[in-house]
């Protein structure tokens, strides 16, 4: 046991000095007035009234949260169709898909959402629709680009949570519904996608969750025109100096992503997971 704890240690100083030091200075901001000197920290509510009357401020809000719905939304009606095929199939093939699936993901987000601003201006999908005859379509720097770069870089969480569900359930419910009288699209209704939503519920948070306080993707894919809040946040830490606002806007966003996580765990059906199973 001493020597478990001894193990323990180094990650709890990490712990501490990674996470816990961080949010304490973004909380220290966040209620008090701009300076960066302790002598001149006064406390105040400024910074969260400032984002919260500035309608430039809460369109940007509504904005980022449109885009993480509409984002999550997408993925779900694209990953779970996608789940649902590799679970039916062998499992060797599975593997295979799966692998091809996460396979993206081993090269850094940034290298990826860079290649897609080559493909969307005037790159592979233009020439496509050229030689389709129908003609190339603006499509960088608008909101089709952010969505599609968000979706390509976030689906990948929510097929895999939803495939690991599918992957665990018990074949024989399958089973004992066909013989009760269950068309297959029945038993897919009554047995299959109740036994998936635990996947589906962990999927939407893992996709919404960065999707709402992503920067890069829509400063690259919208060319800096188009703001969602965490361009609001990098601008008010990196550009403006205006620490103390920067920190509010990130609190502010800290309370909305454990709102949504509460929200996704209330709706939660897994018995094991709201901690009622046998």
């Amino acid at each position: 046991m001493k020597q478990f704890r001894n193990m323990l240690y180094p990650y709890v100083v990490w712990l501490f000095i990674m996470v816990l030091v961080p949010m304490l200075m973004i909380l220290l901001y966040a209620f008090t007035t701009a300076g960066n000197e302790v002598t001149t920290f006064r406390f105040t509510l400024d910074n969260f009234s400032r984002f919260l009357t500035d309608t430039v401020f809460l369109d940007v809000l509504k904005r980022s949260l449109l885009i993480a719905v509409v984002t999550t939304v997408v993925c779900v009606l694209l990953g779970y169709p996608i789940a649902y095929t590799i679970a039916k199939g062998p499992e060797r093939s599975g593997f295979f898909w799966i692998m091809l699936i996460t396979l993206p993901t081993w090269i850094n987000m940034l290298v990826r959402t860079y290649a897609w601003v080559g493909i969307l201006q005037d790159g592979l999908v233009n020439r496509f629709l050229g030689m389709l005859g129908i003609g190339s379509f603006h499509m960088l720097y608008t909101t089709f680009a952010v969505v599609l770069g968000m979706v390509y870089n976030f689906i990948p969480f929510m097929i895999l949570q939803i495939h690991s569900s599918l992957a665990k359930m018990d074949k024989s419910l399958l089973e004992a519904a066909s013989d009760l009288g269950a068309t297959p699209m029945q038993s897919f209704l009554k047995v299959t996608l109740p036994l998936s939503l635990p996947g589906v519920l962990s999927g939407i948070t893992l996709v919404f969750l960065p999707a709402v306080s992503s920067f890069f993707i829509p400063k690259l894919l919208g060319g800096g025109q188009y703001v969602l809040v965490g361009n609001v946040i990098e601008t008010q830490f990196l550009t403006s100096g205006d620490w103390n606002f920067g920190s509010a806007i990130s609190l502010i966003m800290a309370v909305i992503i454990m709102l949504s996580m509460w929200l996704t765990r209330k709706v939660d059906t897994d018995p094991a997971a709201n901690g009622k199973g046998a």
